[in-house]
Order: C-alpha cells, then structure tokens, then sequence
C-alpha cells in the first residue's frame, strides 16, 4: 500500500525465509531509484519475488503509473527453490493489493523496462 498510494518506495523485492519459508521483505528502492538499480538488487542465482512501480508516458501523452507484480527465477536457480516459489506465487501475489501486471521471469530479457512500458501502454 505504500507503494501504490503514498509513493514510499519505487519496488519491494520479498524472499522466502529458508528457516520460517515465510516471505519477508528482503529490499525496499527509494522513490528515486531507477530500474538498472531494481534489476541489479535481484541475485543471478536465486528466486525473488518483486513489485516494482513503474513511472510512464502513455501513448496518449498521460503521465500514469502501474504496478507489476514480478516473480523472478533464474536458470541458474535451485530446483528446490523454484518449486517453493512457483507453488507459493499465486497465493501471495493474491495477498498484494493494487497490483496491474503480473510478469514471470527467468531471465533479464523476460522483464526489460520496453517489456513493461508495452505491457503498460495496452491499458
């Protein structure tokens, strides 16, 4: 909430807890961070979980703001992991209010800033 209303943070990048498996709040961005700095917050190597607000000017020539729920599970993850965060996803993205887009990516390209912009500007 208060990233969508009161513009707090520009992403939150949760984690499964490996001891509780409880998802916890692993980072919080700064408002004037960019989206090289959210990118380089998530590990090459391990699933995340992440909400990032995205700033834009629609085609219309708005400036409008939506926010993408992004479920982050590289190759080079563990199986183990991904299985956790593939069966947990849906619930805990169903607990997150306000969120526009959903994305799942394995790989950087999967969620690049133009990905998102496109899948902005259809609404």
């Amino acid at each position: 909430m208060e990233l969508k209303r009161r513009k707090v943070h520009r992403y939150v990048i949760f984690k499964i807890d490996d001891i509780t498996e409880e998802v916890v709040v692993e980072k919080t961005g700064a408002p004037g961070e960019s989206y090289d700095d959210f990118t380089a917050s998530l590990p090459v190597d391990d699933c995340r979980y992440a909400v990032y607000d995205l700033d834009f000017v629609s085609d219309d020539n708005c400036h409008k703001s939506k926010i993408f729920f992004i479920s982050w599970s590289p190759d080079d993850s563990r199986i183990r992991a991904k299985t956790i965060y593939a069966v947990s996803r849906n619930q805990f993205r169903h607990e997150l209010d306000g969120v526009h887009f959903e994305i799942q990516a394995t790989d950087p390209d999967d969620m690049d800033l133009e990905v998102l912009r496109v899948r902005a500007n259809r609404t």
